[in-house]
């Protein structure tokens, strides 16, 4: 008994840490004072504020441009990839992931560094060095979600789809897609809440006029903190919530079915 009290007090103060800092910054954007020490009454003025800023929002729209087309590449590019993988031997498909964990483990700063010096030898900073940048670390958890999947595929029932004279592509979209359809998805989530909010990779890797909301929050925060800075973590805590609360629903789903 003793022990299981304990174990519950343990876990409370972990969440505690984890979680209070983010509940404190909810309170503090709607806090009608700038104070952070005390309490000026409700109100929504810094989220009409967050509206009406033009940095916050070009920031915005860079960061959906930079999101969703490095979600969907690496979704189509990963899945391609995650098919090829599948279909090789065991040494190669060993190889092949070891090739696809490197990005996954090593360290963020790393990756941002060495891709930064080999895109000024060839090219300038900008929107696509970004692109491609975010493109290397999103394709392999798109690859990683999906290659579950396909291995609880059956490669029989595609090649009986073929014998029966369906073509590869039709056969593929009929026996195959709708298996790993939950993996695919899975990926281009997980894909969209890395970029969303990438910093160290974005940072070093941007070029002139090229700004996302890490980065932006970052260039502000060095300026001193705004309450609009509140708002604006809090509505992208709110994004990455409501994807991972989609991805439970539908793992937990698939699990019943």
């Amino acid at each position: 008994m003793v022990k299981k009290i304990g174990s519950r007090i343990y876990l409370s103060i972990i969440f505690l840490f984890l979680y209070l800092p983010i509940l404190v910054l909810i309170v503090l954007s709607f806090n009608n004072s700038k104070t952070r020490v005390k309490w000026g009454g409700f109100t929504l003025k810094w989220y009409a504020s967050l509206l009406e800023n033009e940095t916050i929002i070009e920031a915005f729209v860079m960061t959906l441009q930079i999101t969703l087309t490095a979600s969907i590449l690496a979704t189509i590019i990963g899945t391609l990839a995650a098919i090829g993988i599948h279909a090789m031997k065991s040494k190669g498909k060993a190889i092949m992931l070891g090739a696809t964990n490197i990005p996954l483990l090593n360290a963020d700063i790393v990756t941002g560094i060495s891709m930064m010096l080999l895109f000024v030898r060839f090219t300038e900073l900008g929107f696509s060095t970004v692109l491609i940048a975010h493109l290397t670390f999103d394709i392999p958890y798109v690859i990683l979600n999906v290659l579950p999947k396909l291995n609880q595929t059956s490669k029989y029932a595609y090649e009986a789809a073929l014998d029966l004279g369906a073509t590869p592509l039709y056969a593929f979209y009929k026996i195959v897609w709708p298996d790993i359809r939950p993996g695919v998805f899975s990926g281009f989530l997980m894909a969209v809440t890395m970029s969303l909010d990438d910093f160290s990779i974005t940072y070093f890797t941007k070029g002139a006029g090229v700004n996302t909301l890490s980065t932006m929050i970052y260039t502000e925060l060095r300026k001193g903190i705004k309450p609009e800075m509140y708002a604006l973590s809090t509505i992208l805590f709110g994004i990455a919530l409501i994807l991972l609360l989609v991805m439970n629903y539908r793992s937990s789903k698939k699990a019943i079915n």
